[in-house]
């Protein structure tokens, strides 16, 4: 009897193994198969490198929103890794215990706040003051990156304090044997131990901050022009196919799904910088 439960769990997580497999394949077999022809008619340097994005004039140019979604991912991780970084240090090895039972679930309560929330923050908060700060609209690449490295803070965090957690606590407690500071203990003895997770949470952080769209919608501006300043309005991929596809028609409709299949490939890309980086500091 103990045999045929083993053996039929066994079935269904191989089941639920394939059947996540499959959905992978099904969407990179639709994206492909209806993105690569559209691209093939513009033509591809006309498509990835076309500056313009004019739709009614059977021009779609994405390198704008490439950039657009570039450096509004660079802005953000700049902005919230280093914050992210420091916190989860400081709630895995200094935060009070006390102060950790309110910390650790606010910190996880911002994972599970909808994106259009995070949007109206920074529309009603972030915006005004960029406007007080720099002048214009206030919405911007600067606008939009100061809000993604908001929103990736919970999931870096997690991650990274999760890393930290699990390296054995010898290795600190053998750092401040030798006469190390805590400080210096957590980060010659500890960090080193923890590195590959907190590069995971990274790239969760890079996957979240490239992939988001209402929030970015509401204060990037959501010009498709070429960004030249911080405090220029950009659009990225993900905003440009969201703005579009609701009347998008023919080849313009094809377009925004091969600008999908782009945005795809360039995270697949990042993902496998980050596992190349990840496999080789091991």
């Amino acid at each position: 009897m103990k045999e045929a439960k083993e053996t039929i769990m066994k079935i269904v997580f191989l089941l639920a193994a394939c059947v996540s497999i499959m959905a992978v394949i099904l969407i990179c077999i639709f994206m492909f198969a209806n993105g690569i022809p559209a691209i093939g008619k513009i033509g591809p340097l006309n498509f990835l490198l076309g500056e313009h994005w004019k739709p009614m004039a059977n021009i779609f140019g994405i390198l704008p929103m490439i950039l657009g979604s570039i450096y509004v991912t660079a802005g953000a991780i700049i902005i919230g890794v280093p914050i992210s970084f420091f916190a989860a240090v400081y709630m895995a090895k200094f935060c009070n215990p006390k102060l950790y039972k309110f910390v650790k679930p606010a910190v996880d309560l911002m994972a599970g706040i909808p994106s259009i929330v995070y949007g109206f923050f920074g529309l009603v908060v972030i915006v005004p003051i960029m406007q007080k700060m720099v002048g214009g609209s206030g919405k911007s690449m600067l606008t939009a990156s100061i809000l993604l490295g908001i929103m990736i803070l919970p999931t870096v965090i997690g991650l990274a304090e999760s890393s930290i957690r699990a390296v054995p606590e010898s290795y600190y407690e053998g750092a401040l044997a030798l006469g190390a500071t805590p400080e210096r203990s957590v980060f010659t003895a500890v960090l080193p131990g923890a590195r590959s997770g907190i590069l995971a949470g990274v790239v969760l952080g890079i996957g979240r901050a490239i992939g988001e769209t209402m929030a970015v919608i509401m204060v990037a501006g959501n010009q498709a022009v070429l960004p030249k300043s911080l405090v220029q309005g950009v659009r990225t991929l993900t905003s440009n196919i969201v703005m579009e596809m609701g009347y998008a028609t023919d080849l313009h409709r094809e377009a925004l799904i091969a600008t999908a299949v782009v945005l795809f490939v360039l995270i697949l890309i990042i993902n496998l910088c980050c596992s190349a980086l990840q496999r080789r500091s091991a």
